[in-house]
């Protein structure tokens, strides 16, 4: 068991309403607890083992949150794409599936369940170590910069329409502005990706994100750190995190980087002629969904 006792998974199991759930596999982990897949198991006490968990977020009884992992990864992906599917689909996990139950709720959970007091922590008496609790909405951090950046991955389409191809800087450094537009800012939102061999001014948080990327292409980093997944017309999403800075791509498009010195800021970063070469080595040794 992992961070509590086995009489607090007996409780959580016998009496579990569910609420949601959520995948923790090296492909796919919820964000707010690490930059890869290791450090999100060490952050609810798991060992990372290669074929992950499935998280059931839920209320006992008395209300208390809990959240129950189990070794069942298929049961909980099945419920969650019949839930993205608008089915409803029953989420009961087998008891011996149950790996640890662990007080409180790591993710923010709009909804409650019905007829059950208020969503509260469980007491002392039926925990062992404190609750998890979601990231402050109101501050930046790591785990609000990985947020950021999955809203980026989930709503692409939005984000990318406002960015103005034309302001990124040409490779000759002249702006590729249309008549009468703005020269691009000199504080790295246009920045283009690629190193400054030539010395002019760049943004040196993106400087130091592209180069840690381009690092992990020799020396592969901790397991998820960098995944891939599906997006239109045959290009993948990339998304890359590191000390301090998170990177979202797609394949055959711009990148947007996300720093914890820049709260709240996202910097789209240019094709230019080395971004594309960078996506395609990140694509190859990243990890992908079953």
């Amino acid at each position: 068991m992992a961070g509590t006792d086995e009489e607090a998974v007996a409780a959580a199991d016998d009496a579990l309403y569910v609420l949601t759930a959520a995948l923790l596999t090296p492909a796919k982990f919820p964000s707010v607890l690490g930059d890869d897949y290791p450090e999100a198991c060490a952050a609810l006490g798991l060992l990372p083992l290669a074929d992950g968990y499935g998280l059931v977020l839920g209320q006992d009884g008395e209300g208390a949150r809990w959240t129950v992992v189990v070794d069942d990864v298929s049961l909980v992906a099945v419920a969650i794409a019949s839930w993205d599917c608008g089915m409803e689909h029953d989420l009961s996990p087998d008891g011996r599936t149950v790996v640890a139950a662990l007080p409180g709720w790591p993710l923010a959970v709009a909804v409650a369940a019905p007829d059950v007091p208020a969503p509260h922590d469980p007491g002392p008496d039926a925990a062992d170590g404190p609750p998890l609790t979601p990231p402050d909405a109101e501050s930046w951090g790591p785990a609000q910069r990985r947020l950021g950046a999955d809203e980026i991955a989930l709503r692409w389409a939005v984000w990318r329409e406002q960015v103005d191809d034309a302001a990124f800087p040409a490779p000759d450094g002249s702006a590729r502005a249309a008549d009468g537009a703005e020269e691009p800012a000199e504080d790295g939102r246009t920045e283009e990706a690629g190193a400054r061999p030539d010395g002019r001014p760049g943004h040196s948080g993106i400087r130091r994100a592209l180069a840690e990327a381009r690092a992990y292409v020799d020396s592969p980093p901790p397991l998820g750190r960098v995944r891939s997944s599906f997006a239109p017309g045959g290009a993948r999403t990339l998304r890359a995190d590191g000390p301090g800075w998170s990177l979202v791509a797609r394949t055959d498009d711009i990148a947007f980087v996300l720093l914890d010195e820049e709260p709240g800021e996202v910097l789209p970063v240019g094709r230019g002629p080395e971004l594309p070469g960078l996506l395609e080595a990140l694509d190859r040794m990243a990890v992908r969904p079953l």
